[in-house]
């Protein structure tokens, strides 16, 4: 499978070191940078063009990021962003595997320069950071117990009897989504990774997880079917992610990510992830960061 830049000795460079699925704080002690408009002479993108190297947030959830045996990283998410900052003379990434609910803390707090996780788009992340222009554009699915006996594929399915329990990742898109059309907070579990999705339906503790298509796919189970596309919930969409201040390197990677869009090299990335770049074509971050949730 091909690789991006990011590797283990990436994941372990510079003056301190990031470590996979690290917490919030205490993790790094590399370097912090200057953010525009603090009167100090250099942004973020000056300093990471300075250093060669940029960091950025990533999960462990295929197609999305994936984190390899050897440690190396690699992904839809990470390829592309890979890619686009070879383009503006950034050679390589450090990876950081972090929650999803602490990636735009961990951006605000300085403590990695981009978001690279396939962190879907909506109105309170929108709020919260600046978006690139979309790379990526997918559908959400619940994964069932084989047969789907209680024949779910809504929302407002899970939502209608108290008694149906599902699984989600806390601080991701589907999580917001659950809340967002007021599913109880009873019926949540709270499970950390796609794989503890799955065991969670096999134990008879959830009675669907509810994931992103493509990822559901990726964690293929004996005994647990994947629905088709949900009904209720409209189709998502990711890019990478900056501080509010970082304009500047906001508007580079999106020229060189509207370049970068016309390559085979994109079309190829999103393929071999399962993804169409056709998807991506006439879908605009201000579609997407209107989502709601």
């Amino acid at each position: 499978m091909p690789r991006t830049g990011i590797s283990r000795r990436d994941l372990l460079r510079g003056a301190g070191a990031a470590v996979v699925a690290a917490p919030l704080t205490g993790f790094m002690a590399g370097c912090s940078f200057t953010q525009p408009g603090t009167g100090q002479p250099n942004s973020t993108l000056d300093q990471i063009k300075k250093q060669g190297y940029a960091r950025v947030a990533i999960a462990n959830e295929p197609p999305y990021t994936k984190v390899n045996a050897d440690g190396s990283i690699t992904g839809v998410e990470p390829d592309v962003v890979s890619a686009v900052l070879k383009r503006m003379g950034i050679e390589s990434v450090q990876g950081v595997v972090t929650p999803y609910e602490s990636m735009i803390p961990g951006l605000n707090a300085n403590r990695w320069d981009t978001i690279a996780a396939g962190l879907f788009m909506k109105q309170s992340r929108c709020a919260e950071i600046l978006y690139s222009e979309p790379d990526i554009v997918s559908t959400e699915s619940f994964a069932v117990p084989a047969g789907n006996p209680r024949n779910l594929t809504s929302i407002g399915d899970i939502k209608a009897n108290p008694a149906m329990r599902v699984a989600v990742l806390p601080g991701g898109f589907e999580d917001g989504v659950l809340k967002s059309q007021n599913v109880p907070a009873a019926q949540f579990v709270s499970v950390p990774d796609g794989r503890s999705g799955m065991e969670a339906i096999q134990a008879d503790r959830a009675d669907a997880f509810f994931l992103p298509t493509l990822s559901l796919n990726a964690l293929k189970t004996p005994g647990i079917d994947i629905t088709g596309a949900i009904k209720d919930v409209q189709p998502t969409g990711a890019g990478a992610g900056f501080r509010k201040g970082d304009t500047d390197f906001q508007q580079a990677y999106d020229r060189e990510l509207a370049g970068f869009k016309q390559t085979p090299e994109y079309a190829d990335i999103l393929h071999r992830w399962g993804f169409s770049a056709d998807d991506v074509r006439g879908v605009t971050r201000d579609q997407l960061c209107a989502n709601s949730g």
